[in-house]
């Protein structure tokens, strides 16, 4: 019988180097690696060489930043989704996308199983079986994590050793550490004590803000139906904005985000994320929203992006509702066109200015000079009656009931 072919989601991290071995040693199986291309900026074509001497059949890496960027991020940047009020859901939305790619190749292979590498504590491990049962209910996963005797990344460590496997970690820098063009995320090590002060080498993309440049640096950024199509007045491709974008804010300190989250799973965790494009970009089409949108939309958007962050960091993103709520979302950015100018100053981002085609403010209404012929303050009067008529009638009736009291 031929043998059973496992399709395993390869980082070449510690994790996914130490399951190729683990892999053919407890399933005798052929393994096939899938790496996806997020974004993380650095060079993928060596980890073919390090699959293969680790045992793997072959790797493909596969090119995914255009589709992240275009239809993940700007999507979730649109409805201005954040998690917890701090965390810009960068892992969150890269594992669904990698995840169906995992399936598209586990059926050109003739795969069986797809592994991954997440924790049995983990949010991620929710978020790509999840996608993997919406594209192949029938696929069988395989999480190490949850089977294996490794109960910690010291215990992987000494385990890759044992085998001749060279990993990316050391036991003094331990942490857990997930890249891709939108973020960089940090957890493990001294991170899991709250009481602490996050060390100040822990971010390697954002300059600490004490840092950052001494001068306030100004940027401009374009959107066309709530996407960014330019920064500074230069249009460039979504990745390429995007790559510059964290340039310009790594640079100011903008985009260290240290928080402590309700994981799916049910217990807390600290994480500190390094977001600087993505903040950027967040602030600018926030400010460009405020004079696009109507109140009704707006406030009703807010409530909608709580909702929406949720699915999304849960894993949800292939589901009717987060489908649903993107086609609400794409509705309300018709009118998101203009540019927003912001200030970047040692970990700020401040709005300083903003202009909108079709922008909803209107000066000659909101001035306190005369604007008898868009609105008269006499009109107030008749207005505040009758927005205060409920709470007149309440009063009215309890001044009833105490008279017939007495």
């Amino acid at each position: 019988m031929a043998k059973m072919r496992v399709l395993l989601a390869y980082s070449g991290g510690l994790d996914t180097s130490i399951i190729i071995p683990w892999l053919k040693e407890n399933y005798d199986c052929d393994v096939v690696c899938v790496a996806g291309d997020v974004g993380q900026g650095e060079e993928l074509e060596p980890l073919h060489e390090k699959a293969k001497k680790t045992g793997a059949e072959k790797l493909y890496i596969a090119d995914l930043k255009k589709e992240f960027v275009e239809d993940f991020i700007w999507p979730t940047l649109q409805c201005g989704a954040v998690y917890e009020n701090k965390y810009l859901l960068g892992t969150s939305f890269a594992r669904p996308l990698i995840a169906k790619r995992l399936v598209e190749i586990a059926h050109m292979e003739n795969c069986t199983a797809i592994c991954h590498g997440c924790t049995g504590k983990g949010n991620d491990q929710v978020r790509f079986e999840l996608t993997i049962k919406a594209f192949d209910p029938h696929m069988k996963i395989i999480a190490p994590w949850r089977i294996w005797d490794i109960k910690s990344r010291e215990d992987a460590i000494d385990y890759a050793k044992a085998r001749g496997i060279d990993v990316p970690v050391t036991k003094k820098r331990p942490y857990s550490m997930d890249k891709n063009i939108w973020h960089l995320s940090h957890e493990g090590g001294e991170l899991e004590y709250p009481e602490l002060e996050m060390p100040k080498h822990v971010p390697l993309v954002c300059t600490l803000p004490e840092d950052a440049p001494d001068e306030p640096e100004y940027v401009t950024v374009d959107f066309e139906k709530g996407v960014p199509v330019a920064i500074n007045g230069e249009k460039m491709d979504a990745v390429a904005l995007l790559e510059k974008a964290n340039e310009i804010a790594a640079r100011n300190g903008v985009g260290i985000v240290d928080m402590v989250e309700n994981r799916l799973v049910g217990m807390k965790s600290r994480g500190v994320y390094e977001t600087p494009g993505g903040t950027l970009l967040y602030a600018a089409h926030n400010n460009l929203e405020e004079i696009t949108l109507d109140k009704e939309t707006q406030h009703y958007k807010q409530q909608v992006a709580l909702k929406f962050a949720d699915l999304v960091y849960n894993g949800q993103w292939y589901t009717p509702l987060r489908e649903a709520l993107s086609a609400f979302v794409t509705s309300t950015q018709q009118n998101v066109t203009g540019t927003s100018k912001l200030k970047l100053y040692k970990g700020n981002c401040f709005g300083a200015g903003v202009t909108a085609k079709c922008s909803l403010y209107m000066e000659k209404i909101a001035t306190f000079g005369d604007s008898e012929d868009l609105y008269s303050h006499h009109d107030s009067e008749g207005f505040i009656n009758l927005f205060g008529l409920p709470l007149k009638v309440q009063a009215l009736a309890l001044e009833e009931a105490q008279k017939q009291d007495k």
